[in-house]
């Protein structure tokens, strides 16, 4: 699978940037990624429904990913809960071809993946099933990721009720990317150090 190379600016959803800037406030820190029990975004709850989090098992090949909680949306989308089985079966294997290379690309480059897919729902209105991935590590292998899934039409109103497995169309990436360009996060407002300020 091909990842284009961007930065945290191709991410639309506000909570999905929230979500990476707090990695890469982690990530700064040492130039490597963060453990899991470091990751608390502000007002997550309110994203739960939206956020997956998941085991990593990096000592096979491929990866093998474990669901350790529901995303009330995913599972929706999806069209039952998977909470304890691994990722690939929870998929399907026509779903799992396409999908899983996005997550084994986040787990061996320990980097964000952002994707967006467009997905026609059961009446073929188009969404944009947006996913950020986020890498944890405890100092050697990814042990674990976690999802954050955001689902958009621009024609308003959609069905997420077997979203995923709606039709026989596999989902159309209109975009895969890693995000490998500036790991860092500037809050807003704020003036980088070094700056010269001149006032007159």
């Amino acid at each position: 699978m091909h990842f284009e190379s961007t930065n945290s600016s191709v991410i639309k959803s506000i909570r999905q940037r929230d979500f990476l800037n707090t990695w890469l406030r982690l990530y700064a820190r040492g130039q490597t990624i963060p453990r899991i029990d470091e990751f608390q975004p502000e007002r997550i709850e309110e994203d739960l429904p939206d956020t997956v989090f998941f085991t990593v098992d990096a000592a096979v090949e491929p990866p093998q990913l474990t669901i350790e909680s529901d995303g009330t949306r995913m599972a929706t989308a999806y069209g039952h809960s998977g909470k304890g089985r691994l990722l690939d079966d929870y998929l399907g294997p026509r779903l799992a071809a396409v999908v899983m290379p996005v997550y084994h690309g986040c787990i061996a480059r320990r980097l964000p993946a952002y994707t967006i897919t467009d997905i026609d729902d059961i009446y073929g209105h188009v969404v944009a099933y947006e996913r950020l991935l986020l890498p944890f590590s405890d100092g050697g292998a990814v042990t674990h990721l976690v999802a954050s899934l955001k689902t958009i039409s621009e024609s308003g109103g959609f069905e997420i009720r077997n979203l995923m497995r709606g039709n026989d169309t596999l989902p159309n990436f209109r975009l895969c990317a890693i995000i490998d360009r500036d790991l860092f996060h500037r809050a807003p407002g704020r003036i980088p150090p070094g700056d010269v300020l001149e006032f007159g």
